[in-house]
């Protein structure tokens, strides 16, 4: 039995107004409160507030990939408004796409506005770390992230988050242990760890 593997995870809020402090920025709080939540490993947080300018998110992007982040979460900018550049900023710093984290954020977020087609997230992979562009609003973060369950509490649709270990695994990151009653991490038994204390 090992310890849980320690984990260093970028989080990044594009806005230009809250980078300006025109209002008080609740992307980064809902992101780390979400992330204590979920996974089990030491977290060092490593965390960025910017405006919505493409070569800045690009910048901050690689940053962190260069600071050792494994996981890097994004939040806003990912909309058709002309000022939302956090897709393009991302796919700017990609070495591969993983485009079915957008889809499944896309399809999670149809089960509770229409607008959810409007939405542009991608996910990528640079070097050994997995970067994914998430909604702006705290509830739609944890929507995307947890998926959707029964009155019962089982899984109706998953989030996207049940596959970011594995990813990560693959990708030759730390071994994320993740909270079941959050979000349940799935991979192939082959994968598996023994369960820590």
């Amino acid at each position: 039995m090992t310890a849980f593997d320690p984990v260093r995870i970028g989080i990044v809020s594009v806005s230009d107004r809250a980078s300006s402090g025109v209002y008080e920025d609740k992307g980064l709080p809902a992101l780390k409160d979400w992330l204590q939540r979920a996974l089990r490993n030491p977290i060092s947080f490593e965390s960025r507030l910017i405006p919505d300018e493409q070569a800045g998110i690009s910048t901050a992007l690689i940053a962190l990939v260069d600071a050792g982040c494994s996981l890097v979460l994004t939040t806003g900018g990912t909309g058709p408004a002309l000022r939302d550049v956090t897709p393009e900023a991302t796919l700017a710093v990609a070495h591969k796409e993983m485009p079915g984290f957008g889809e499944q954020m896309r399809q999670v977020s149809l089960h509770f506005v229409p607008t959810a087609i409007l939405s542009r997230q991608v996910a990528v992979i640079r070097e050994r770390s997995l970067i994914i562009n998430l909604p702006g609003q705290p509830k739609a973060i944890a929507e995307t992230l947890e998926g959707l369950r029964n009155a019962d509490g089982t899984q109706a649709v998953p989030g996207i988050f049940a596959a970011v270990p594995y990813c990560i695994d693959l990708i030759g990151g730390p071994y994320l242990e993740t909270d079941d009653a959050v979000c349940k991490a799935f991979r192939p038994k082959s994968a598996i760890r023994p369960s820590q204390p």
